[in-house]
């Protein structure tokens, strides 16, 4: 291949001036969609694990004060765990809401279902690398809840985040 031709080829693989940049990939409508999808998923996808509790006669704000280990020792009072957990749990569901905004608009899958496969993707990080790994130690609240529930409600997470978010795509008239 000449030199002239190789220079044309490598070339090409660059965008032109004239070329439509990129869409960013986080503008304030996939922000604020990933805010409502993170703040609609917190408040319902505590459900499997509370259920799993009713149904045992156990604590059902035992999740919610263990979450509050993440910021507090877990000598700490109920009251304060729980406080914490609260904000630790709206903290990291408005991050993974945004993720998700992310994340989602780049599968094929539709949303509920890629949203579902997420949050298992998201409860191996949180269950399986942090809490029940080396650094796990340092949440003993966390690693002494039952695994069942706490990765029911990070599926349930990722699910209705995914319906909340291919919701307001619908609602654009876009359908995924």
């Amino acid at each position: 291949m000449g030199k002239t031709r190789a220079l044309r080829k490598t070339a090409r693989c660059y965008p032109e001036r004239t070329d439509r940049k990129p869409a960013r990939v986080l503008d304030a409508r996939v922000l604020g969609d990933g805010l409502r999808a993170g703040a609609v998923a917190g408040l319902l996808s505590g459900a499997p694990s509370t259920f799993d509790a009713l149904r045992r006669g156990t604590d059902p704000l035992a999740a919610a004060r263990a979450a509050g280990n993440l910021l507090l020792p877990a000598g700490s009072g109920p009251g304060p765990l729980l406080a914490a957990g609260a904000a630790a749990h709206v903290a990291l569901s408005l991050g993974w809401g945004t993720v998700l905004a992310v994340a989602l608009r780049r599968t094929p899958r539709p949303p509920v279902v890629a949203g579902a496969l997420a949050g298992a993707a998201i409860a191996a990080l949180d269950l399986g690398l942090v809490a029940h790994g080396p650094a796990g130690r340092r949440w003993p609240l966390i690693r002494a809840l039952p695994v069942g529930p706490q990765l029911a409600d990070h599926v349930a997470f990722g699910a209705i985040a995914g319906a909340v978010l291919a919701f307001r795509e619908a609602g654009r008239g876009r359908h995924h």
